[in-house]
């Protein structure tokens, strides 16, 4: 069974991302962000969301770990950070529903969500610039930046929240990123 870790940032719906994927049948475990990346044994990992960027423990570290990385808000910002991308403070600050059009329908991570797709969002940061090696997969009015991918490392972040009832296909988000973590943890033919 394919082992996901939710890294906890300390935002306010990390138990939700838990809980999402325990209710899809996956095997999850949450740990804190301080946890030394040799101890995080795993298929693939989701890095939360958060209230600050200063307060973002190994993450950094587990962006090494040679498996499937998704960020989540804050998760997705600290990939863009720590990878020579650009994060900044948004124009609209808090939390809204949002539409967001996807860009790349081929994406693993969110082109099965396209053309476009409603979600539960915060733009107080927001990506800016995406790092090399990434995509900007997905984009709305009010962030240019709303997902992105890094198909050849298997990093991808969401600026939404895929866990709340308020993003409609956020499971399939989950779904997706799973998909991932199963095909890069298969056996090498």
């Amino acid at each position: 069974m394919t082992h996901i870790v939710v890294i906890d940032n300390h935002g306010q719906f990390t138990h939700l991302e838990q809980r999402a994927l325990r209710d899809m049948g996956v095997d999850v475990e949450l740990v804190d962000n301080t946890t030394p990346p040799e101890e995080i044994d795993a298929d693939g990992i989701v890095l939360s969301g958060g209230p600050d960027m200063d307060d973002i423990g190994n993450c950094p570290e587990y962006l090494d770990l040679d498996v499937p990385v998704l960020g989540i808000c804050l998760g997705m910002q600290l990939i863009a950070e720590q990878l020579g991308g650009r994060v900044g403070g948004g124009e609209y600050g808090g939390y809204a529903d949002v539409t967001v059009e996807i860009l790349d329908e081929e994406d693993p991570l969110v082109g099965s969500l396209a053309p476009e797709t409603r979600v539960w969002a915060s733009h107080a940061d927001e990506v800016k610039e995406v790092p090399k090696g990434f995509e900007c997969t997905a984009t709305s009015d009010v962030c240019g930046v709303e997902a992105m991918s890094d198909t050849d490392r298997n990093l991808y972040g969401v600026q939404w929240h895929p866990e709340v009832a308020h993003t409609e296909e956020g499971e399939e988000v989950f779904e997706n990123f799973l998909a991932v973590c199963t095909q890069q943890s298969a056996p090498k033919q």
